[in-house]
Parts: C-alpha cells; sequence; structure tokens
C-alpha cells in the first residue's frame, strides 16, 4: 500500500481575495513543485480536508475537480484521488530521495510500464476495456472448478484459444493455418525467443527494417543475431537494397502491414518480391502483425502470410493492443514443416501461460466481446488519432510534419528544423509523455529526428491540446 503522504500546510487565509477552491489549489502545485508530493502519493479524502480545513465538500471537490483537469490529479473513485504520474513538465518537483529516477536513455522501454501516459506507445485505450465484462468471465471461470485450472497448462497454449484463434486468422487476416500450428506466448520477445530456437543456427543473418521495432532489435542484439539493417522508405523496407547487402540472409523481421515506427504499409510489389527471396533462398519472414487490425480507411489489409504459397512466412500476433498488454498472451503460426519442431522446443522453454486468463481471452473471443470491442476501438481510435494530429499541428506549426497513419495506434512526427528529439524526449519523459525519439530507432541509415507518439490514451481535445501545449515547451526549454 502506497505509504501517505507527508504533512503539508494547506492553510486557507480568508482575508484574501482569491477564492478558497483556488488557494487550494495553489497549494497542492506549490507542494508538487517543491517535492513534498510524488507521483503516485495519495492526497487527502475531500471529506477529511474540509473537515480539516473547515470548509464547505463542495469548496474542495471543486479544487480537485480543476486539479485533475489540468493533469496535477488522478481521480480513482473508491480507490482514492492521487498524485498523477504524467505531472505537467514544469511543476515535476525533485525526486525522492533514495528513488532512482526515471530511465531516460535509449535503454529505456518505449512501452514505459505504470498509469498510462499520453503518447505511451503499445498501450490500448485502457479506459475503455470492457472491464465489467472481463471481470464476469475471469470470475466464471475462477468458479467453475475445472480441474485444468490446477495442473501444468499445455505449454503450446490452451487448445480452445488455439482454435479461436485459428478461425479468427481464417476470417479477418487472412491467414489459413490449424489449431496445431497456433502457439500461444507471453508476448513478441517469447515469440522469437520460440522461433529463433526452433530454426535458427548461430551464424545466421537477419534483415532487420531501418528504422525498426526498437525492443526487437535490443532482443536479437542480446542473443548475438547478426542483424542486416535494410532501409524503410514509403514503400516498406526495401527488398532490393536487402539483396545488395545480403542477399543469403536467413531471416527478415518485418512490420509490414504498419511498419514500426514510420507507419508506411509495405506495397504489393514488395510484398511479392520479398516472399519470391524466401522461397528461392529457404529463408523465413517474421511477420509481426501487431496492431493490423486498427485500420481507419476500408477493412484490415490481408496479412503478408495471406500471399504465402510456399510456407516461409511465421506470423506473430499479439492480445496486447486488442485488449491489455497486463494480459502478457501473444500467438504466433508456425510454419507447417516446422510445427513439431515448435511443440519441442515450447515444451522445453516453460510450463505455458496462465490457464485462467487464455480461457478467459477464449470466452470473451466465443462470446462475441471481442469483435464488439475491436469494432468500437476502431472508431473511437480513428477521433483520437485525429484530435492528437489536430493538436500537435496547431501547437507546432510547420516545424512538425506528421506523417498521419492509415491505421494503428502511434504515429512519427518529424522536426523539420532539425530539433534534437533525444534531448526533447529526455526533458518530456520524466513528466510522463511516454513519446520516443526517433532517431534512436535507426541502426545504420542517416536518423530523421522526429518523435514516435501513441494517441490511443488522449481522451478528448482538451486533453490533446494541453499535452501538445507541454511536449512544446520541453522542445523548447
Amino acid at each position: 500500500m502506497k505509504p501517505a503522504s507527508p504533512k503539508l500546510d494547506l492553510g486557507i487565509d480568508r482575508a484574501l481575495s482569491v477564492p478558497v477552491y483556488l488557494q487550494i489549489c495553489h497549494r497542492f502545485k506549490t507542494a508538487i513543485a517543491q517535492g513534498h508530493l510524488h507521483s503516485g502519493d495519495r492526497v487527502p479524502a475531500v471529506r477529511g480536508l474540509a473537515m480539516e480545513l473547515n470548509v464547505a465538500r463542495g469548496t474542495v471537490e471543486m479544487a480537485y475537480r480543476i486539479l485533475a483537469d489540468e493533469g496535477y490529479l488522478q481521480v480513482r473513485g473508491a480507490a482514492g484521488t492521487i498524485v498523477s504520474s504524467a505531472l505537467p513538465v514544469s511543476v515535476s518537483g525533485p525526486a525522492r530521495a533514495g528513488k532512482p529516477p526515471p530511465a531516460t536513455s535509449a535503454a529505456a522501454s518505449p512501452h514505459g510500464s505504470g498509469a498510462p501516459k499520453p503518447y505511451q506507445l503499445g498501450l490500448p485505450a485502457i479506459d475503455a476495456f470492457p472491464r465489467k465484462v472481463w471481470n464476469r468471465l475471469v470470475a466464471h471461470r475462477l468458479r467453475s472448478g475445472d480441474a485444468s485450472a490446477f495442473a501444468y497448462p499445455d505449454p503450446a497454449g490452451f487448445w480452445p484459444l488455439r482454435e479461436r484463434i485459428a478461425t479468427y486468422l481464417g476470417l479477418s487476416r487472412g491467414v489459413e493455418c490449424v489449431p496445431e500450428q497456433v502457439f500461444v506466448t507471453t508476448g513478441y520477445r517469447a515469440t522469437l525467443e520460440l522461433v529463433l530456437r526452433s530454426l535458427a543456427s548461430p551464424d545466421d543473418a537477419f534483415w532487420f527494417e531501418d528504422p525498426g521495432y526498437i525492443l526487437a532489435r535490443r532482443f536479437l542484439l542480446e542473443v548475438n543475431a547478426r542483424l542486416v539493417p535494410v532501409p524503410v522508405d514509403a514503400h516498406g523496407i526495401s527488398v532490393e537494397r536487402g539483396l545488395a547487402l545480403n542477399a543469403n540472409a536467413r531471416f527478415a523481421v518485418v512490420t509490414p502491414s504498419h511498419q514500426s515506427p514510420m507507419g508506411v504499409t509495405l506495397s504489393l510489389e514488395r510484398r511479392m518480391a520479398l516472399l519470391d527471396w524466401a522461397k528461392a533462398n529457404g529463408s523465413w519472414v517474421i511477420e509481426d502483425d501487431y496492431d493490423s487490425e486498427f485500420r481507419y480507411a476500408g477493412r484490415p489489409l490481408p496479412a503478408l502470410k495471406s500471399l504465402d504459397q510456399h510456407d516461409r512466412v511465421i506470423y506473430s500476433g499479439t492480445f496486447s493492443k486488442v485488449m491489455f498488454p497486463g494480459l502478457r498472451l501473444a500467438y504466433v503460426v508456425a510454419p507447417l514443416s516446422a510445427t513439431q519442431r515448435f511443440h519441442e522446443v515450447s515444451a522445453s522453454m516453460n510450463a505455458g501461460s496462465p490457464y485462467l486468463l487464455q480461457a478467459s481471452v477464449t470466452d470473451f473471443m466465443a462470446e462475441g466481446h471481442f469483435a464488439r470491442h475491436l469494432k468500437k476501438m476502431r472508431l473511437l481510435y480513428a477521433h483520437r488519432r485525429e484530435i492528437t494530429a489536430r493538436a500537435l499541428s496547431e501547437v507546432f506549426g510547420e516545424r512538425l510534419s506528421i506523417n498521419l497513419p492509415p491505421g494503428g495506434l502511434q504515429m512519427a512526427a518529424h522536426f523539420v528544423d532539425g530539433t534534437d528529439d533525444a534531448a526533447v524526449a529526455d526533458r518530456a519523459n520524466p513528466g510522463g509523455f511516454g513519446e520516443q525519439a526517433l532517431s534512436r530507432w535507426y541502426m545504420a541509415a542517416p536518423p530523421q529526428s522526429g518523435l514516435v507518439l501513441g494517441f490511443a490514451n488522449i481522451v478528448d481535445e482538451d486533453q490533446a491540446m494541453r499535452r501538445a501545449l507541454e511536449l512544446k515547451r520541453a522542445a523548447d526549454a
């Protein structure tokens, strides 16, 4: 439990012309700026503070409402009110003694952790998830007394969930597979580990998008994979450049539907060229289809795997973006020829993902909640994408060029004046913004200056404008 915050001097001077609720606001802001209150600290309950200050409850409620609207407090209903984890940059106080500073370097995860940040990458709209439905499904599974809930789970995944995933992929992504090919993992990193342990050799070369998904790059470098950075342009990864750099690479790691981080879609011509290369060379293409369910013009694009006639594409998906990342559930479709090998490796890697979460996701899909949630989220994200881009454009003007993606949960914005994007990101992230410097996603190609920003948790136009203004202050500092 969070320790109580230190005793604060919130004395009220009724001789002042300033209204009492504004005095309360000012004293909270001062306490935060001076480091007496920190992100996550619980603040006094409305009734208790009203009694302590001898003011009406409505006065304290008004002050708290203003502080919450301005981003200083976070109201959590019956759980109480706390100091926000996404404080405005200009008021963040000094770090608490003994507490390490937040990670802001290139080693920091682009996904972050803890409470949602406005521009955080890889995070769906937590506020819009149907929690009551989910809680009911989980509770039902807990009460069922199913003996399988108490045994070791299947390392390959809960069979009914694998059946549901195979059916879903066939209908929505054009991926023809059988449940035996579907393996449930604990995330994309675990998926990559399963693929590499099943199919890779120590000296294999990997085509890797440049710029490309920063967490996949880190993992592959950690396991000493030999990466070949292949440039990305407006049509996706350049297969021609890949052939020139290393035609005999064993793997290509790509994000064809929504390239990470640039947001472009791999053209049909390059899709076919990539598949032709994989067939001719006996290579594997690892398709990370991480958020392709969300497309704001027409239906979601078919997966690269749907064009694969020679079983060379290894398809990877996740529930982190379409439901919530706390599930830690992802999946991979193994090549039919390598299914037995994947089974052997998965059995040696772990004891399987938790039964309760897998079974609850199965029920979520079987009862139609999954399809309804996706439909609702497409409309919501289209709106949040629009208001985020509009606010940034209005605040930054021509200084920032925004590549508005046709799909996904993030966008890339380029500084046209050569602003040091890494410095901007480092100044902004301690305030809880969550955006990332685009230049850090490059390996060999000349890095572009810009920001990679999520928009799923920008809830309204006021917040979009407020965060854009705060981001600009960080850029101008």
